[in-house]
């Protein structure tokens, strides 16, 4: 059984889900793949202890404090190959971005590997279970487009604002997936 619960923040309304006491997804409402995890049974229920927690994280998140994601119990559901994307995604700094290029490489180097598409790892970033927890709007095109977010590029510039990022330095794609 998974539990749910809707909070309100800056960059919107957004659904909260626990499994197993573990925060398993939070996905801004509207989002693309809201919520593509669900395939078992699940119940609103707002006093889960793992919500109290998440919403004080989030609140600390937008006053512009650093939480870190360590301070909750995470559980995405998704391939090995993904939660590997997924965890490099927790080491990226706040207030920096990368590229999936740059992800692509550092995973390859994990498994010994001499490359890795840095399409597969674009897919397993736009499948990030956990938005906004799991920085996945950390990530950026390499020609410096805010591209490939879910929750939409006006959400990502807002989300790299708030965290200190000129999002001046990067362009908007004009046509795509992720607007």
């Amino acid at each position: 059984m998974q539990y749910t619960t809707h909070y309100i923040t800056p960059v919107g309304r957004i659904l909260i889900a626990e499994k197993n006491h573990a925060l398993a997804g939070l996905w801004i409402e509207g989002q693309k793949y809201f919520p593509a995890s669900f395939r078992e049974e699940t119940a609103e229920k707002c006093d889960r202890p793992i919500f109290k927690q998440v919403k004080q994280w989030l609140d600390s998140y937008f006053k512009g404090e650093n939480p870190p994601v360590s301070e909750l119990p995470i559980a995405p559901a998704g391939s090995d190959f993904r939660r590997a994307v997924w965890e490099i995604l927790c080491e990226i700094p706040y207030g920096k971005t990368t590229t999936y290029g740059e992800i692509a490489k550092r995973l390859a180097a994990r498994r010994g590997l001499s490359q890795m598409s840095a399409q597969a790892v674009g897919g397993a970033v736009g499948h990030n279970p956990i938005s906004i927890i799991i920085p996945c709007h950390r990530v950026i095109g390499t020609n410096g487009s805010l591209t490939g977010y879910a929750g939409g590029i006006e959400k990502k510039a807002q989300l790299l604002a708030l965290e200190g990022v000129d999002i001046s330095k990067f362009s908007i794609p004009q046509k795509g997936t992720a607007l």
